[in-house]
């Protein structure tokens, strides 16, 4: 029975961002048969947050002796480099406050699963990316909303201390939940992996739908430049993760891993924070940041994937032809 699940889940994650266009484009058309969602919405990640939670093990933690040098930069550069970047582009583009407020909590968010998948898929440290993403995101109840408060307390008014508890209770509390799941019953866990990526599926389909719907009226007078903001804020963020980890000494392998974690966030951490505590236009950079890295994350993973084939092939034939 799980395995015949997996398959339609496997059926059904493949095209992930296919479903989260259909839903954006309903929410829009016609909002209000979403808008009751919005509710929902926090529970969605946490569903998500516990489906994480239940992936972890003490291994995820081991590089931090083995290797702190990596880690340490790994979380570093990812709550310094797309925080300022966000901010650099609401001055560059002028974005209207409660957008601005939207993008740069987006940038203050630690990243998404997301990224371990495609350093995988991209031949990269995939080792370094889960124990990076597994610390950002434990540390990011106390890191965000202070982060994010300083960067946007004079924008629009915040609530840090709402925001550390929700973070808390949406993030912290269901991933711990799961890793001691996954440590007091790993045989029943290992059995319904394969139907686990659904959660996140249906949680991202609702939240972003939901957000949508919410905003629906609003959408079309700044749905350009929050494109453009979001895109931007994405590739720089890319582009920046991997240089900087090569200018502090990491190789292209490491590098790659980095890359994923500062360019690919938990967009959907960033949806329910600002429908709970922003205005709901707010939620538009997560939104489009959601849909938007769920293309360049992986054509790039593709991209370098296709080039590691290519030079373990060439290499394989010059072995083969030497006597």
């Amino acid at each position: 029975m799980i395995e015949k699940l997996g398959k339609v889940v496997k059926f059904i994650t493949r095209f992930f961002s296919l479903w989260i266009i259909l839903g954006v484009i309903a929410a829009y058309v016609n909002p209000e048969p979403f808008k009751p969602l919005a509710k929902y919405v926090g529970y969605c990640i946490m569903a998500v947050m516990l489906s994480m939670g239940l992936t972890v093990s003490v291994n995820d933690f081991k590089l931090i002796f083995s290797r702190p040098k990596d880690v340490f930069w790994g979380i570093v550069l990812r709550y310094m480099i797309m925080p300022f970047i966000a901010l650099g582009l609401t001055k560059v583009l002028d974005l209207p406050p409660v957008l601005a407020a939207g993008l740069i909590l987006v940038g203050c968010c630690p990243s998404g699963v997301a990224s371990n998948v495609m350093t995988f898929l991209s031949k990269g440290d995939t080792a370094l990316s889960i124990t990076v993403s597994t610390i950002n995101t434990v540390i990011a109840p106390f890191i965000t909303p202070f982060m994010f408060t300083f960067l946007v307390g004079s924008i629009v008014p915040v609530n840090a201390s709402a925001i550390l508890l929700d973070i808390l209770k949406i993030v912290l509390i269901p991933v711990f939940l799961g890793a001691v799941i996954r440590a007091y019953a790993s045989d029943f866990v290992d059995k319904i992996m394969p139907i686990i990526p659904i959660v996140s599926v249906i949680a991202i389909f609702v939240t972003t739908s939901s957000g949508f719907a919410l905003s629906a009226g609003s959408l079309a007078n700044v749905a350009i430049i929050a494109v453009v903001a979001v895109v931007l804020h994405n590739l720089l963020g890319l582009t920046t993760g991997y240089w900087a980890a090569r200018g502090v000494g990491m190789s292209h392998f490491k590098a790659k891993a980095i890359c994923f974690e500062i360019g690919m966030e938990n967009g959907g951490l960033a949806m329910a924070l600002a429908i709970a505590h922003l205005a709901p236009l707010a939620f538009i950079p997560a939104a489009i940041f959601n849909l938007v890295h769920n293309l360049t994350g992986p054509t790039l993973a593709s991209y370098w994937r296709e080039k590691e084939e290519k030079k373990a092939a060439a290499q394989a034939e010059e072995n083969t032809v030497q006597p």
